[in-house]
């Protein structure tokens, strides 16, 4: 067993599983909370991401397949996706490169949201690229919602993270995210609209 993640809820950590290498996500016991809330909120909550997991493969969004749960230990065994994250990708990658993937982000995330499925924390360390492909990981943050300020939370939290992580890059790869995302879905420039309206709240909230 190798960790490689410790977050505030679980650890991420390579193990393997039926002779196969895996990955292994552990919702952990919190000291803190009673057992019996901390038991069902590991419970609903390890449900609910592989629900999420499960349904974006539906909407043809890669995620890492899932080989078992054990509901019991709240662990999700997976798929171990051995790629480059996106994060480190936009750092280094040529600008014709760097329009082309974000230009399928933009496609995925357009799947997700028209299939009402929020990610809850799209940032470029969430996404890996392997075999050409774009995965996303982690949606212990997500939900599923029809509401447009949920999926505008979701677009301007990813517009955030690459302004921080990416500034360099940042206008072309958000134009090409908006292209992706406005050829994918048909409800694209509400959400958009939505983006906007949230990045003045927060400006006026600066303020």
């Amino acid at each position: 067993m190798k960790i490689i993640y410790r977050g505030a809820e679980s650890i991420i950590y390579l193990d393997t599983f039926d002779g196969q290498k895996v990955l292994v996500k552990e919702r952990v016991k919190k000291r803190y909370r009673l057992d019996q809330i901390d038991e069902k909120l590991r419970k609903e909550r390890t449900r609910k991401e592989v629900k999420l997991l499960t349904e974006a493969r539906k909407l043809n969004v890669l995620t890492p397949v899932i080989i078992h749960v054990d509901f019991q230990n709240h662990k999700i065994i997976m798929e171990n996706i051995d790629g480059i994250r996106v994060k480190e990708f936009l750092n280094s990658a040529m600008k014709k490169d760097i329009e082309k993937v974000c230009f399928q982000i933009g496609e995925l995330i357009g799947r997700l949201h028209a299939g009402n499925i929020i990610h809850g924390d799209l940032t470029t360390s969430n996404m890996i690229i392997k075999d050409n492909q774009i995965y996303f990981i982690d949606f212990s943050l997500g939900e599923v919602s029809k509401r447009l300020e949920d999926k505008g939370v979701d677009l301007n939290l990813l517009n955030e993270a690459i302004k921080s992580t990416h500034f360099k890059n940042f206008k072309i790869c958000w134009s090409n995210i908006v292209k992706g995302y406005k050829q994918e879905y048909n409800e694209s420039n509400k959400i958009l609209e939505t983006v906007k309206e949230i990045e003045k709240r927060a400006r006026y909230m600066e303020r």
